[in-house]
């Protein structure tokens, strides 16, 4: 594949990040299926949380809420981390909705029971 991640891009680690808590079935050439659980998320890129024997700069394909399916370069690893960037720009309206659909959650509070 000509192209890909521009894996040497600095600039682009100050993007905003959004904690998600999101589980994620990806597929790796070497691999097959791996499971990752990704932590949080920018318009660039995300991390996730995972022991995968995996390395700088190999891909993987995922499929992501609004965005469908998406290839992403791996950035770095570290101590049970590691960070990826997507290899295309997402658009601005979906990027946020899929951060609202990625992230975790709140419970609804109970309502108080009336007395009787």
């Amino acid at each position: 594949m000509i192209g890909g991640a521009q894996l040497s891009v600095t600039d682009l680690r100050q993007a905003a990040r959004h904690p998600v808590d999101y589980p994620v079935l990806a597929e790796h050439r070497r691999m097959g299926d791996i499971h990752m659980h990704i932590t949080n998320v920018s318009a660039n890129g995300f991390m996730v949380e995972s022991d995968l024997a995996i390395g700088r700069g190999e891909r993987v394909m995922l499929r992501l809420p609004e965005i469908g399916r998406i290839e992403a370069h791996v950035i770095w690893v570290s101590e049970g981390r590691a960070g990826f960037q997507f290899e295309r720009i997402l658009r601005p309206d979906a990027f946020g909705s899929m951060v609202d659909q990625m992230q975790p959650r709140a419970k609804p509070k109970p309502r108080p029971r009336k007395a009787k």
